[in-house]
């Protein structure tokens, strides 16, 4: 192979720092994943993956708002953030609490100065067959995964003037079948869809909206879900087609792509953390090896 001939300079279309033609915006570097001088929210991080994004956010260079119901949990995860250098607005309240939600993002706003970066993590349910679940457990549901997530992503949108990245945290069950979360399921697919909507509404603002659909990620609040509903027992199977068990960080590493300049040109998807298990869609295999069966 013969080397290119440099003796008569770098040519007059080529920019002289990078040897590419100018293409009118930022080029491709590994600072693109940086995040200083912008401003996220997490909702829901006192714990588990909440809180995994709120610490990788702000090890990014994000200053970041926190909120969760529990005074204890948000408050080591605002401490942590703080620890890391970067300024947080820590709020104890129930997203689900219109009233509450709108005096905290009047706080974030003073003392962050506005928002780039909106993660709705905060969600939850319980086990029960869908026509067992009582009319206040359905409004619970469903104001805890849908409501909410419309209700403080329509009051944050005006602290975006500089437009950014809205992520939804979903779930792999928005995408199949739910029995004894049907209607988490339900809400989540919902949430889904909701996402792909916005990414068109608010194009045009310059904000992008994406969500990460995890499964097999081990979190306090799933640990009775599981108990509950013996949906992952004991059978000899793989969890996952992946053979390293997931954590939160593995979703926070998405959502901090989906944040970034990396993702500036990602809007209306879902990527899915889950080790696999979206493609698999019913193969399974034993855990200590061997074939694929359906």
């Amino acid at each position: 192979m013969t080397a290119p001939d440099f003796s008569a300079g770098v040519p007059e279309d080529l920019d002289r720092s990078t040897g590419r033609a100018p293409s009118g915006r930022p080029e491709l570097v590994p600072e693109s994943v940086r995040l200083d001088g912008r401003r996220a929210l997490v909702t829901g991080a006192g714990r588990g993956i909440g809180r995994a994004t709120a610490l990788a956010l702000a090890r990014f260079g994000a200053d970041v708002a926190v909120c969760d119901r529990i005074d204890v949990d948000v408050a080591r995860t605002g401490y942590e953030v703080a620890g890391l250098g970067r300024s947080t607005c820590v709020g104890v309240l129930d997203v689900r609490d219109p009233d509450a939600v709108d005096a905290y993002l009047a706080q974030v706003a003073e003392d962050l100065g506005g928002l780039d970066v909106v993660v709705n993590n905060a969600g939850g349910g319980f086990f029960s067959p869908v026509l067992d679940v009582s009319a206040g457990g359905r409004h619970a549901l469903i104001a805890e995964n849908f409501t909410q997530v419309l209700d403080v992503t329509t009051k944050c949108v005006p602290l975006m003037a500089d437009g950014g990245a809205v992520v939804n945290i979903t779930s792999i069950e928005g995408h199949r079948a739910g029995p004894g979360f049907g209607i988490y399921s339900a809400m989540k697919a919902a949430v889904e869809n909701l996402t792909r909507t916005l990414a068109l509404e608010l194009a045009d603002r310059r904000i992008r909206v994406n969500a990460v659909a995890p499964d097999m990620i081990p979190t306090p609040g799933d640990a009775g879900l599981m108990a509950d509903s013996a949906a992952v027992s004991d059978t000899g199977w793989a969890l996952t087609p992946w053979p390293d068990e997931g954590h939160p960080d593995d979703v926070a590493a998405a959502v901090v792509f989906l944040a970034s300049d990396l993702g500036r040109f990602v809007t209306g998807t879902t990527l899915h953390v889950d080790g696999g298990t979206m493609a698999a869609s019913g193969w399974k295999r034993p855990a200590d090896g061997g074939g694929w069966v359906l």
